[in-house]
């Protein structure tokens, strides 16, 4: 019983920094919650009687749970599309030497993990994925790292140095994507909520559907007037808008763009849906100035 008593308080000790490594590691909160109470069950029937660093141990056991459910995930989407993607291109070298980025990089690489993760969660492979967050965000060696993996300290270098030049290298992509779509998306808000009509017209291609209107005609003079209390944001590292009451969210407005025109148009409401996805509010242009 004493035990058990010390690993439930270890565990609880640790249990914030866990769901976090599974967070990056899985980029969806369910997924992350299922990861740490498998771990929570593995935990119970492991024998603790060797157990020096806790933190250290409950990280690699939620670790291996999160390569499992990422091995399983993409064994699944390899099945499903019938071939394995094609490779992605060789990301362009830093400017910097492998290990000798600047700490301006490092810090900036490290706050935009979160929606790097998101954008490269189906090039890097689960490996490479485990290196590079555990390493990069969370700070585990590389001994650690490669005991995870089975393989040696300087293979699990190897893996997240290449991931890591994967995630700036789409980063710096998906930025400048990013920009331009939240230029159209705050354009699309401010002119629904002047009741723009031409200037909405102009935002959207000419074949644009928003839910079951088609025509860009037809989908303006919906949101013409409308939108009033929807508000700018980064769903899950994209441009949107998002509608809360008392401070939760209740619908979500997604955009699809292609040449500068918006093809599609999509809201969600699903209360389950809506819990998952990482919300950052933005300010518009107008009150950024202010």
């Amino acid at each position: 019983m004493a035990e058990q008593d010390w690993l439930s308080e270890r565990f609880a000790e640790h249990q914030n920094r866990l769901y976090a490594v599974a967070y990056r590691m899985l980029g969806s909160s369910t997924e992350a919650e299922d990861a740490v109470q498998e771990a929570w069950l593995r935990v119970g029937r492991a024998e603790t009687g060797q157990v020096e660093n806790p933190a250290g141990w409950l990280t690699t056991v939620v670790a291996r749970v999160c390569l499992n459910m990422l091995e399983t995930r993409r064994a699944r989407r390899e099945e499903s599309a019938g071939a394995l993607p094609p490779e992605p291109a060789e990301p362009r070298p830093s400017t910097h030497p492998v290990g000798q980025a600047t700490p301006e990089e490092e810090t900036l690489l490290a706050d935009s993990v979160g929606v790097a993760l998101m954008v490269v969660l189906d090039t890097l492979t689960p490996a490479e994925r485990l290196a590079f967050v555990l390493h990069d965000v969370f700070a585990v060696s590389f001994t650690e790292i490669g005991a995870i993996l089975d393989r040696s300290p300087a293979a699990a270098r190897q893996l997240a140095s290449r991931a890591r030049r994967q995630v700036r290298g789409t980063a710096d992509a998906s930025d400048a994507a990013r920009s331009a779509k939240r230029e159209i998306v705050e354009a699309f808000l401010a002119a629904a909520r002047g009741g723009d009509f031409t200037a909405l017209v102009e935002l959207l291609d000419p074949e644009a559907v928003a839910i079951e209107i088609r025509g860009a005609e037809a989908v303006a003079a919906f949101f013409a007037g409308r939108a009033q209390a929807a508000r700018l944001a980064l769903v899950d590292g994209v441009p949107a808008a998002v509608w809360s009451h008392r401070g939760r969210p209740k619908a979500v407005i997604t955009f699809t763009v292609h040449d500068g025109k918006i093809t599609r148009i999509a809201v969600e409401t699903d209360p389950d849906r809506l819990r998952d996805l990482d919300i950052v509010h933005l300010l518009a242009g107008e009150e950024e100035r202010r």
